[in-house]
């Protein structure tokens, strides 16, 4: 912030020195001063105007929508896909907990798309215009999903409104539905209550999407199950009896994505997204408000 604060204030002395010299130039008839300082002070006020803008974006996110519109790659009208998740860290001794999505084929964190009540997506239609993703087919599973699209002109109010108490929504002081329906109604784990700590926030810059060709913004919340004792002797049990629907993985396989090129397995079976989960990487999270409370949710 200092620096972009003193970028500022250079392009503002810069400018007013071009605009005595004008002044200067006129007074003593040098016209071919006047041109210079004229053509000189057109860029450095377009300089300021950056730089003001540049002090608005506060996070890496931010910097890349700014980056893309200015380099012509997007403009308030192009459609941004977002999708907005909270994941579980689920920790063994040196081994986290992953189980399979059915639509990838790929291992990944507990969790899920945050939801919204009806009355919350009534709201987002009428602020902001958004419609639902069409990359991902939507059933019982996945409607009402945070996860939809909107120009690019209402993204930054968007995000801002997300975390704001007028949206009704999925908190992060409630998040056991997904723990529920993808550990207890499957019959993986016998639990009735779990407690999580709030570990922060992986948000990616806007970027272009190969996948499924669009601009999106991918948005993480990071929880850390505290398993009680009993808790972490299911987990230690499940080690013994991995099967398809969980795995356990290194961070070191997180990191590579389940690849081992010194053996030639050369496939990808664990999502990308895995590693914003890591204890490594909890450092780099953003500090929300929240960040390290301990939550409980009742999984009955």
């Amino acid at each position: 912030m200092k620096k972009k604060i003193g970028m500022l204030i250079l392009w503002i002395v810069l400018s007013a020195l071009m605009g005595a010299g004008i002044v200067f130039s006129e007074k003593y008839s040098f016209p071919l001063g006047a041109v210079i300082a004229g053509a000189l002070i057109a860029i450095f006020i377009e300089k300021v105007w950056k730089a003001g803008e540049d002090l608005f974006d506060t996070t890496n996110w931010m910097v890349s929508q700014t980056k893309l519109k200015r380099g012509g790659l997007i403009n308030d009208d192009t459609i941004i896909r977002i999708s907005f998740s909270y994941l579980y860290r689920m920790k063994i001794g040196d081994k986290y907990f992953l189980v399979l999505n059915k639509r990838t084929r790929k291992y990944q964190p507990v969790g899920g798309v945050y939801k919204f009540q009806e009355s919350e997506k009534l709201e987002l239609k009428n602020s902001f215009h958004v419609a639902d993703d069409n990359k991902i087919q939507i059933d019982n599973s996945s409607r009402d999903d945070y996860r939809l699209r909107l120009q690019n002109k209402f993204l930054r109010d968007f995000i801002k409104r997300f975390d704001s108490t007028d949206a009704v929504r999925e908190r992060i002081d409630n998040v056991g539905r997904e723990f529920k329906e993808e550990l207890i109604e499957t019959g993986i784990l016998n639990w009735e209550k779990i407690s999580y700590r709030y570990c922060g926030r992986h948000i990616t810059d806007l970027r272009f999407s190969e996948h499924f060709q669009i601009y999106e913004v991918l948005l993480y919340d990071v929880v850390e199950l505290i398993p009680a004792p009993d808790q972490e002797q299911d987990l230690k049990h499940l080690i013994q009896t991995e099967n398809e629907k969980y795995r356990f993985a290194s961070a070191d396989q997180v990191t590579c994505l389940g690849m081992n090129t010194d053996v030639g397995e050369l496939f990808e079976w664990i999502g990308d997204h895995t590693k914003c989960t890591l204890e490594e990487n909890e450092a780099k999270l953003m500090k929300m408000p929240g960040v390290g409370k301990i939550y409980e949710a009742n999984l009955k």
